[in-house]
């Protein structure tokens, strides 16, 4: 599970520092929504849960008409955010839950995230506050995880370091919205229609360069289901789990890059 206080606070924190890393590793995701999002946007993009801002500022350069504005609930990823728009007029960022902002006169015709919806306390409610926000015959757009035995930079560490299953899979966290059977009627009730998803793989690049190996170690000590796991140990035992982390990872390297599989779907609705 993972809270709000974990995005204002850890998670948002390691997340704004390491943005480069995490950029690099979801660059195959992105690149999928921004061609399903290019015939979409019109005057105003809504990126939900914008982190430091990647897809925000792909948006506002590939659409230099439209403004977009990205939310965030964690200070510390907005500020990351601003500091890489300084150079485009179309973007701003605030930090907010977007599970209950409202701006007015800030009318998204598109609505979109990548891995931004998932953390929701009450899913209900804040994507009823996300379809008030919305124009007429708006588009919703975002990606989330499909279930953690297709993503292996998750279930192999999870395996690898005999980490316990979620008891609530549909808790706020990375893997809450796998299941479509359980996020359609969360969509529905809060009045999304024409709920679809379609599922997309990717490469999640964990490490490059010419040692790949500890580059992909220094994400998964930051990053993901290892880290909080790894900030938990010291001493021997912290030596001995990075030792078989880093051997599971020359398990996925091929030459100057160590990537794994990962599963997503994007899920698209309308307002009307």
């Amino acid at each position: 599970m993972t809270t709000e206080m974990d995005w204002r606070s850890q998670v948002g924190r390691s997340w704004a520092q390491n943005y480069a890393l995490t950029d690099r590793a979801f660059a195959g995701l992105t690149h999928a929504l921004l061609e399903r999002a290019r015939p979409l946007v019109d005057k105003a993009v809504l990126d939900v849960g914008c982190g430091a801002g990647e897809l925000s500022l792909a948006l506002a350069r590939q659409h230099p008409a439209a403004q977009v504005l990205g939310v965030d609930i964690s200070r510390d990823l907005i500020d990351a955010a601003q500091a890489r728009a300084a150079q485009l007029g179309n973007v701003r960022f605030v930090e907010a839950d977007a599970g209950n902002w409202r701006e007015p006169g800030f009318v998204p015709d598109l609505i979109v995230s990548r891995h931004g919806v998932m953390f929701f306390a009450d899913p209900v409610a804040a994507f009823a506050n996300l379809r008030f926000l919305a124009a007429p015959a708006a588009r919703l757009l975002f990606s989330c995880f499909r279930a953690p035995r297709e993503n292996a930079w998750a279930a192999g560490l999870a395996e690898l370091l005999g980490l316990p299953p979620s008891p609530n899979p549909t808790a706020p966290g990375p893997f809450a919205f796998a299941d479509p059977d359980h996020v359609e009627p969360i969509l529905a009730a809060a009045g999304w229609r024409d709920i679809a998803f379609e599922p997309v793989d990717f490469a999640y690049v964990a490490g490059v360069g010419d040692d790949p190996v500890s580059d992909a170690l220094n994400l998964f000590r930051r990053i993901g289901p290892a880290a909080p796991y790894l900030r938990s140990l010291e001493g021997d035992g912290l030596r001995a789990a990075e030792e078989r982390i880093a051997e599971w990872l020359e398990r996925h390297r091929s030459d100057n890059l160590v990537a794994m599989a990962a599963a997503a779907w994007l899920v698209t609705a309308r307002t009307d």
